[in-house]
């Protein structure tokens, strides 16, 4: 009987507890809201690796407050003893996504070799970052690209992404504009799946282009070089 009381006793406690530090979460979230104005999303408040920090997660972005949301800490937590950027590893897991997610319809895909390796790539025909990626990924070999175009830079980048998903064989189309600059001048008015694609790409936060994923559901952002790539991808093995 005591082993039992003993038992509940614990178990409210924890409940209590949870139920303490939710409400001081809420709390700090709702008052750095109130100061941040209507014009950022506060997303969550959770408590940082360090005692009476908490983890601000503002957009995709990452801040740290102390327990009264007085102040706001823009920076990275290193780990001392180990090195590592408990930071820049939170981020990365806030970055992840599920490959599974990414809707196969609604790309292009470019396969070299074997196709052994998956790549996602969202793209905007109009970046020049996107072009000296895809010059690039040139080098690559048993891989399979599946390119999502977001037309997010001009209105000239939707007539494009049209024209480059109306051609007969867009993965040609597009790599002959990207890479060769042999410009797109086909029908523009098939269904296209750009609009899900820039619906996808609100909801995940990808807000720039070149933006990669790998089938961990790993981002990279931006025109990355082929040696980080061809890294990830044997970390992958």
């Amino acid at each position: 009987m005591i082993k039992l009381l003993s038992a509940v006793l614990i178990c409210v406690g924890l409940i209590c507890s949870t139920s303490v530090q939710a409400q001081a979460e809420q709390q700090i979230k709702g008052d750095i809201q109130k100061k941040l104005g209507t014009t950022v999303k506060v997303k969550s408040v959770h408590p940082a690796p360090i005692s009476g920090l908490y983890e601000v997660l503002v957009g995709n972005d990452i801040f740290y407050t102390d327990a009264s949301g007085k102040y706001l800490f823009q920076g990275e937590i290193i780990e001392l003893a180990t090195g590592k950027n408990i930071t820049e590893q939170r981020q990365n897991d806030l970055n992840r996504i599920k490959w599974s997610d990414l809707n196969q319809s609604n790309a292009f895909k470019t396969v070299r070799g074997n196709g052994s390796r998956q790549l996602a790539i969202f793209s905007d025909p109009n970046c020049g970052y996107c072009k000296r990626l895809e010059k690039s990924l040139q080098q690559l070999d048993n891989i399979t690209i599946y390119t999502y175009l977001i037309p997010i830079l001009s209105p000239d980048s939707a007539q494009k992404a049209k024209q480059i998903w109306c051609s007969a064989d867009p993965s040609k189309t597009y790599i002959d504009w990207m890479v060769n600059g042999v410009t797109p001048n086909g029908k523009s008015d098939c269904t296209t799946p750009l609009d899900k694609n820039l619906a996808f790409a609100k909801t995940y936060g990808i807000t720039g282009t070149p933006t990669l994923f790998f089938i961990d559901g790993s981002r990279f952002p931006g025109a990355v070089q082929i040696t980080d790539i061809e890294k990830k991808f044997s970390s992958l093995k």
